[in-house]
């Protein structure tokens, strides 16, 4: 990726680079009965995997790091844009700029659960499997890649609400960004540290004074809930395509916990063959 931090004299709100760890790739399943939405998932559950007791014991909620409370003025962010740039080993660097703002790139981690809803194909256009689209108003949902990323070249002044704005725009994702949250997450001491980031926060001062090293601060992409799923917030076809997901997801868990008890009766049956009475 080249560097286009100093193209511009004039800096915007935000100005965007794209670069992707992965892609944004997804893979069909069987074809929705709505009428109003195609829906296409790269999951097999509908549900977030359980993490491990011990994961979680070593996962801290809302710890604020000495960076974020650091005041800094023009001179101060100089030099730490100095030793930024001398830290990193790509051409992702930052730039200071003629009126005291700096522009620059932060990574995005996507950890979403649900699935993201994107605009219809264009009439008379093709569709994600190479259909003629129908003059049917459509909506196409999928789940993201586990582990999405993707780097975003934005500046001091640009907000979190933004950054994630900025971010479901070219995912061309359709959905309230309302729904979603900007972290943060950093490692200390053997401890995870996790703190959602108000929407006011400048996601790029919080890299420029951590420094480069993604295991002090990185960022993560997820959903916005403190609680229990919030289902009103879906659309009448998404929640019909959830009920598909879990009756599919229960079909699945019935078929295999037959299966092992079939497989249990069997070498019960086997072994009681090949015992003699008494």
């Amino acid at each position: 990726m080249t560097n286009v931090a100093s193209s511009s004299d004039k800096t915007p709100s935000f100005e965007k680079t794209w670069g992707s760890s992965t892609s944004s790739g997804y893979c069909s399943e069987e074809e929705a009965d709505s009428e109003f939405e195609q829906y296409f998932t790269a999951r097999t559950s509908f549900f977030p995997q359980t993490r491990k007791a011990n994961v979680n014991a070593n996962v801290k909620q809302d710890e604020h790091t000495e960076w974020e409370k650091q005041e800094l003025n023009t001179a101060d962010y100089q030099q730490k844009v100095k030793e930024y740039n001398a830290q990193i080993n790509s051409n992702l660097f930052m730039n200071m700029n003629k009126d005291g703002s700096y522009t620059g790139f932060i990574k995005v981690q996507f950890k979403l659960v649900r699935p993201v809803s994107v605009p219809p194909p264009k009439k008379g256009g093709h569709d994600a499997r190479g259909r003629k689209a129908s003059g049917v108003k459509r909506r196409t949902s999928f789940y993201l890649p586990k582990d999405a990323s993707k780097h975003l070249h934005i500046s001091s002044r640009t907000s979190a609400r933004e950054v994630i704005e900025a971010l479901l725009k070219k995912f061309t994702v359709v959905d309230n960004p309302g729904k979603f949250a900007l972290f943060e997450r950093s490692e200390r001491h053997d401890q995870v540290y996790v703190r959602k980031v108000s929407d006011d926060e400048h996601p790029l001062r919080l890299r420029l004074c951590a420094g480069p090293n993604e295991k002090v601060l990185s960022f993560v992409l997820k959903e916005n809930e403190t609680g229990e799923v919030n289902w009103h917030a879906f659309s009448m076809p998404e929640l019909k395509n959830f009920l598909l997901i879990l009756k599919r997801e229960e079909e699945e868990h019935v078929k295999q916990i037959v299966q092992r008890y079939a497989l249990a009766r069997t070498k019960m049956r086997e072994a009681l063959a090949g015992s003699t009475p008494g």
